[in-house]
């Protein structure tokens, strides 16, 4: 049987403000990244999230961003590398703080909203990342396949995981398109699940153009601070099954 590792965005809520159904996401998917309290999530959120991820059995990821609370992390910050750097490992520290005393560990790092489109592009904001992560030790860094990150944590000797998302639209090139203009996230449920299906039986998805594009990835990503998301992340996972496609974690 086929398998493949399931992800989502989780722990966004900030104080008595929640975001998304963690719970129901956590019993669906296989690995959950968790905010850092940088973009979104507190140290009370942080640990509730990675208790209910350890009880799961669901792989935990530090979910780096910008300090960028206000706009919950989707806006591009031109902050000096070495300031980024520090920023990443604090972040990565702190999950992994509230990881070992909920019973379970961080096992990966994915960056978040505006950092992680940055850093496909951005060498320097790359670098930073690279280095941020590197300091907490050898943990596997997730991003978008063809990135200047994965290619500068390959060098650097860190694990890379390539990424795939189901409700995000892909412009020509493998970038995903902007969430600033019109069809960048998809709310179909039924148009979501077949495009899970097509990603992992086929390793292609069709563009925003109606092109059909080729698409590398280790893991595929629902978002869960969309209104539907547990509603897409159940449906995706009842059609990867009934493609007989079972899911794990990548990172164990």
């Amino acid at each position: 049987m086929i398998t493949i590792d399931l992800n989502s965005d989780i722990g966004e809520g900030l104080g008595q403000w929640p975001m998304g159904d963690d719970e129901a996401l956590l019993g669906i998917i296989t690995s959950a990244n968790i905010a850092c309290g940088f973009h979104a999530g507190d140290p009370s959120i942080m640990r509730r999230t990675c208790g209910i991820a350890a009880r799961s059995g669901v792989a935990i990821g530090a979910h780096v961003s910008y300090p960028d609370l206000v706009g919950f992390g989707r806006r591009f910050i031109d902050i000096a590398p070495n300031e980024l750097a520090d920023v990443v490992t604090y972040q990565i520290g702190a999950l992994q703080a509230i990881a070992i005393a909920s019973g379970t560990r961080v096992s990966y790092v994915k960056p978040h909203g505006a950092l992680y489109n940055a850093i496909v592009t951005h060498e320097a904001q790359a670098a930073a990342v690279v280095a941020g992560v590197a300091a907490c030790g050898p943990l596997p860094l997730m991003g978008l396949a063809n990135s200047a990150v994965l290619r500068l944590a390959a060098q650097a000797g860190l694990p890379t995981v390539t990424e795939g998302f189901v409700d995000r639209a892909y412009n020509t090139d493998g970038s995903l398109v902007s969430r600033l203009l019109p069809g960048a996230v998809l709310h179909d449920v039924e148009l979501v699940a077949a495009r899970a299906v097509r990603l992992v039986t086929n390793r292609t998805v069709i563009a925003i153009d109606g092109s059909e594009i080729e698409v590398d990835f280790d893991s595929l990503c629902v978002h869960g601070d969309t209104p539907d998301a547990v509603q897409i992340a159940g449906a995706v996972r009842v059609a990867l099954a009934a493609a007989n496609i079972g899911l794990r974690p990548f990172a164990t």
